[in-house]
């Protein structure tokens, strides 16, 4: 891999960049400071692509893309770009094509499914009683009430869209399964990490919100991606 990528992080449904923000620090610490974080706005994959897309466009030089939860399906619809030089994905989706998150949901429902609920516009929410135990139980109650609050809930019909071209069948991987994951099932996360041929494969006791409960060890393995 090209010496020092700029490292994209990008987030998945019920958050927004600022999810980042531990990772962020723990990576800055570690020397990592070519970093940038995509602000999705979760309408549809093709759109959330785009928007990834164009934002490694304005990169100079190598690119890491970063893929929490829904994240994963953005960077494996946006990483055919020729600067990507890999992708790392974080307890999140990794479909081959034609498959979409909501179809994987599917294959194996996560405990935290009957917590979400859609409104009246077609967005998809994690009810803010049941956020912390859904999403984020791993975290203190404060942070987690800020989540719940904050979250960015995606159009419900995202779920279904499809990935075309996989970008993992053409770059190398990593995957950080969470074991205690509520939103993706852990035994999802196995299957499809263990399909992508990663360079390496972790396994960390957290929930959904790996990146915030165990930012140090995140960021650890997205180090160790983007070469040291």
């Amino acid at each position: 891999m090209p010496a020092s990528p700029t490292i994209v992080l990008v987030h998945g449904f019920w958050g927004g960049a600022a999810h980042w923000s531990k990772v962020i620090l723990a990576l800055h610490r570690a020397g990592h400071t070519a970093l940038r974080a995509v602000e999705l706005p979760l309408t549809s994959l093709a759109d959330d692509a785009e928007r990834t897309r164009k934002m490694v466009a304005q990169v100079d030089g190598p690119v890491l893309l970063v893929g929490h939860s829904y994240g994963g399906a953005v960077i494996t619809e946006a990483g055919n770009l020729p600067n990507v030089v890999g992708l790392v994905y974080i307890a999140a989706f990794a479909p081959d094509a034609g498959e979409s998150p909501g179809g994987i949901t599917q294959q194996h429902p996560p405990v935290a499914v009957p917590n979400l609920e859609a409104d009246s516009d077609g967005y998809l929410w994690i009810r803010q009683d049941k956020y912390h135990e859904s999403f984020c139980q791993d975290l203190g109650a404060d942070e987690a009430l800020v989540m719940s609050v904050a979250q960015k809930a995606p159009l419900a019909s995202t779920f279904g869209d499809a990935i075309s071209a996989p970008a993992w069948k053409q770059k190398p991987s990593w995957y950080q399964i969470s074991s205690e994951d509520r939103m993706i099932s852990p035994e999802n996360q196995q299957r499809m990490s263990g399909r992508l041929g990663a360079r390496k494969v972790i396994t960390l006791e957290a929930s959904h919100a790996s990146l915030a409960s165990q930012a140090d060890a995140v960021a650890a393995l997205i180090g160790e991606a983007a070469g040291g």
